[in-house]
């Protein structure tokens, strides 16, 4: 079978590397990267440690408002999805490559599978909410990680194709943890002791376009017991430029360009904390075991609030201080293995095979 590989995210990478290995075992796989991410260490980093195959297209679409951005992949994958006429195309999460990749093929009648499906975070605020949303109910095979998003996706009556494979971010960890720790040397680096800094990302719209909001959370981090570990996002960086805050953070926020995947997954291993807005590093954290304190109101991945290894605290500085504290006060719970054991990647390759015609039989 034919397979379109749709990505374009940081995310997005980690996550079709083993799918990738997986799915090239039986199948002829088509990589389409949009460039959505297209800084060095946000994109190319990341195809080189993961030992991905290098893009069969690359749009170079880069970054625009969500409808330029949308529309402009949307046009370009149209053209790569009739020249190859694929049997299926593959998209993973999210994003805007996620709405347009499966925009594009269900147009052109080309059946649609989503790898993640069924996250909700039940903000419709959130660009990325309406991006899963459409691009569920347009999908013929939905691969959800955990019980919860196959629930999500009958309450909107969806059904028919739905599979629970387990997360293929496990896949990836198993797989790349062994790799980092032999391998990276950003600790040694960074001048960092195991279990003694924080690690943070700040990306999301709502608290790097409000100065209000990414101040206190920059002032929030000071305030932190130790060092926190900060790699910006190309757009984090633009705004605390443009706010002003760059030359003046706190002494204990160590600020770095992104970091090469291998080095993030090192760092994030022996944090003894880690601060987020990033839905994926939330999901990271717990199946690391590291707590998480999310600066966000809500999540999709609710089940790393259940045994109490997150926390949401949206972007209130006094929250973000407290709930960092009294992570060494109470302790996490057992975790339960919701997002699966590391075999998802295979349980998906096996499932995308399946004819259009037999799904749901």
């Amino acid at each position: 079978m034919k397979i379109v590989t749709i990505v374009g995210a940081r995310p997005q990478f980690i996550k079709c590397a083993p799918v990738s290995r997986a799915l090239r075992r039986e199948h002829e796989e088509i990589l389409v990267h949009t460039g959505q991410h297209y800084d060095a260490n946000m994109s190319d980093v990341f195809f080189t440690e993961l030992a991905i195959p290098a893009p069969d297209y690359h749009l170079g679409i880069g970054s625009g408002s969500q409808g330029e951005q949308t529309g402009r992949m949307l046009a370009a994958i149209e053209e790569v999805l009739i020249r190859e006429e694929p049997d299926r195309v593959l998209v993973y999460g999210d994003t805007n490559s996620t709405l347009a990749g499966a925009l594009a093929a269900v147009k052109l009648h080309i059946p649609v599978a989503h790898v993640e499906a069924g996250l909700r975070s039940f903000d419709r605020s959130m660009p990325e909410e309406i991006n899963r949303i459409v691009t569920d109910h347009i999908s013929d095979l939905l691969f959800c990680p955990t019980q919860t998003a196959v629930d999500n996706l009958a309450a909107e009556g969806i059904t028919t194709g739905v599979h629970l494979t387990g997360d293929v971010m496990v896949d990836a960890l198993l797989y790349n943890t062994g790799i980092a720790e032999q391998s990276s040397t950003v600790l040694e680096v960074l001048g960092l002791t195991k279990g003694e800094y924080y690690v943070a990302t700040v990306h999301r719209a709502s608290n790097t376009d409000s100065e209000e909001h990414l101040k206190s959370i920059m002032e929030a981090f000071g305030e932190v017991d130790g060092p926190v570990v900060f790699p910006a996002h190309p757009r984090t960086m633009k705004y605390l430029k443009e706010y002003g805050l760059d030359d003046r953070l706190p002494e204990n926020i160590r600020l770095t360009e992104p970091l090469a995947y291998l080095d993030m997954l090192h760092l994030m291993r022996h944090a003894k904390m880690i601060l987020t807005d990033s839905g994926g590093v939330q999901k990271e954290a717990y199946i690391l075991k590291v707590p998480c304190v999310t600066l966000r109101e809500n999540t999709e991945w609710v089940e790393t609030l259940e045994d109490g290894w997150n926390v949401l605290v949206g972007a209130d500085g006094e929250k973000i201080v407290e709930a960092a504290a009294a992570r060494h006060i109470s302790l996490p719970g057992d975790q339960q293995p919701v997002f699966g054991t590391g075999h998802a990647s295979e349980v998906i390759a096996d499932l995308v095979g399946e004819r259009s015609d037999t799904i749901g039989e």
